[in-house]
């Protein structure tokens, strides 16, 4: 499963969490915030859900 999502978008989103950039994980299929909180949100169907509950903290 890849991450396809237009360059434009994934320029304007931010993390909804620190407001950090977000990049793309293409292998997992998911976005990490590259800002403070470093989390990692799931892409489903080619939708970012950008909800802080649902996504996964980073490991320690």
């Amino acid at each position: 499963m890849t991450v396809k999502l237009d360059s434009w978008l994934l320029e304007i989103l931010a993390c909804p969490n620190c407001k950090g950039t977000l990049r793309a994980d293409e292998a997992a299929a998911e976005l990490a915030c590259t800002g403070p909180c470093h989390y990692v949100y799931p892409v489903r169907d080619d939708i970012p859900v950008l909800l802080v509950d649902e996504a996964r903290a980073p490991a320690s």
